[in-house]
């Protein structure tokens, strides 16, 4: 017979069962997600290991070709004013015979960056280099639309791309040009350097982040026989694999990546010479950075979707396949590290309060494998990837490296809510203009530099406010951990407050205003 309080009782068991499914749902996607990340870990890890293995197998050509071909050096611009003058002057320094030298600019630029180009295309003209200005009638395409224009029009049996802030060095034909004598042999990438890693912080952090994947991706999945990319710029192309692989595309953000893997599972062969290198700019401003990223970031997924089915049935090894679709879906971490993040506070809370309901013994289950998975596979791991990275190029020596590095690994927890929205753009479809990263003409140097950043350009300023809120949400996390004794959460939240605190700083421009002004201040953190 049942009392009178038993519906009350059943009523509180069902709401109890419920609390409980719950939790141990939220416990158990986090455990997903600490799995997710150590994947990505290990992989970077494999990466290193296998760059040390390989890094004494340099690249060598077959032979020195009896014949020079004909090369065509495309530049595309779009309204970049400040840095077209130093393109096209460290482009004619480059040693090769005039006769068998294109210098085709594909412009589509619609300021005064017309204007500038048309008198340097005339001045190199009477000097006697075979320089065209091509430009279309609307920006279809984007920068793969260019590239398809003058590829029709090119004379050149291969085809040497810059980005408009670079500056291609004296010998880069002389000491790519060779591995084509190698029939098989349809594109040869080089290093990527840079021109101005010690203008700010930002810029140090950035070139940390560079050298990882020059320095170990490119050169680990070069010598492994797995597929690689060329990354739109500082490469050179046989003209011939580019039709047979279907020309540029503009259906991404990213058509280098999407051109480099439809050419290799056409069959064709890429060289990577992490041994030659050319200098460019890094964005100085956090919005040129932060925008920059969200397009890379599209643009792979964007690849992963269009090119996963012809990766996973193409009769190539299984190793290749797996390492092409970790390769193209790496930036799947972004929202799965945002995820994590936001799970440590609820996850805190319910273990601690509700310890009476089974989940105590989970929840340290769960601290351990927070530790073991990501601190030991991806925490550290990503400090041998980049501390490798850095240490066999160079570019970061002495006290530097002691604080670029770890502000490197912050740095990419902090970009997680503006390449999170990459991803779930990608993923549901959106469309969105390729937006340029604003040139400045900076280098260590011109500390002039500071003054002529174009700050006109606003990036998404409502994600800014977002990480705002995460810097204070984490904030919340921290003391929240720290008043409950939960000291094994402590340097994990650390961690996700670093990055989001310092995007919510940079954010605000206070270094522009301290250029300006000589304020002291944040400026003497974030500004050499």
């Amino acid at each position: 017979m049942f009392s009178p309080a038993s519906p009350k009782h059943a009523l509180i068991l069902l709401f109890r069962s419920i609390f409980v499914v719950a939790t141990h749902s939220l416990l158990i996607t986090q455990t997903f997600l600490l799995c997710g990340l150590a994947v990505f870990g290990f992989h970077r890890l494999a990466l290193v290991v296998r760059y040390i293995r390989l890094r004494c197998e340099v690249p060598r050509p077959k032979d020195i070709p009896k014949q020079l071909p004909v090369v065509t050096i495309q530049l595309p611009i779009f309204n970049e004013k400040q840095v077209v003058a130093r393109l096209l002057e460290h482009t004619t320094q480059i040693e090769y015979p005039r006769e068998l030298l294109e210098i085709q600019i594909l412009d589509d630029s619609t300021d005064e960056t017309r204007v500038i180009l048309d008198e340097l295309c005339a001045r190199y003209c009477a000097e006697g280099f075979d320089v065209k200005v091509i430009r279309r009638e609307n920006r279809a395409g984007f920068k793969a639309g260019a590239l398809c224009a003058g590829l029709q029009c090119a004379r050149g049996e291969l085809l040497a791309i810059f980005d408009a802030d670079f500056q291609p060095t004296r010998q880069f034909l002389y000491k790519t040009v060779p591995y084509f004598s190698d029939a098989s042999v349809s594109m040869v990438q080089t290093r990527w350097s840079h021109l101005n890693s010690f203008f700010s912080l930002l810029t140090r952090a950035q070139s940390v982040l560079l050298d990882g994947h020059f320095q170990i991706e490119h050169t680990a999945r070069h010598r492994s026989g797995f597929y690689f990319n060329f990354n739109g710029t500082s490469g050179i192309w046989r003209k011939s694999a580019i039709e047979a692989a279907g020309g540029w595309q503009g259906d991404t953000l990213t058509e280098d990546l999407d051109l480099s893997y439809r050419a290799q599972l056409a069959g064709s062969k890429f060289v990577y010479l992490c041994d030659v290198s050319v200098p460019a700019e890094l964005p100085v401003e956090i919005d040129a950075f932060k925008s920059q990223q969200h397009r890379w970031t599209k643009g792979s997924v964007q690849v992963f979707r269009k090119l996963f089915r012809p990766i996973v049935s193409a009769p190539i090894r299984r190793d290749i396949k797996l390492e092409a679709l970790l390769h193209l879906g790496a930036n799947f971490c972004y929202p799965m590290l945002l995820l994590l993040g936001l799970m440590v506070l609820p996850c805190l809370y319910v273990t601690h309060t509700y310890s009476g309901l089974g989940i105590e013994e989970t929840s340290s289950a769960l601290q351990l494998i927070l530790f073991k998975v990501v601190f030991f596979s991806a925490f550290l791991s990503l400090f041998l990837f980049y501390g490798t990275a850095v240490r066999e190029t160079g570019s970061l020596t002495g006290r530097s490296l002691w604080y670029s590095l770890p502000l490197a690994l912050v740095m990419g927890i902090g970009l997680s809510v503006n390449n999170s929205l990459a991803v779930i753009e990608a993923l549901i479809g959106h469309r969105s203009d390729f937006n340029r990263t604003p040139k400045t003409g900076a280098t260590n140097r011109e500390k002039g530099a500071r003054e002529k950043r174009p700050r006109a350009f606003r990036w998404r300023a409502w994600s800014h406010w977002i990480e705002c809120v995460l810097a204070g949400y984490f904030l919340l996390t921290l003391y929240y951990a720290l008043s409950i004794g939960r000291w094994e959460a402590v340097p994990f939240v650390g961690l996700y407050l670093a990055g989001f605190s310092i995007f919510a700083i940079l954010g605000l421009r206070l270094p522009s205003l301290q250029t300006r002004f000589r304020i002291p201040g944040p400026r003497s953190i974030f500004a050499r």
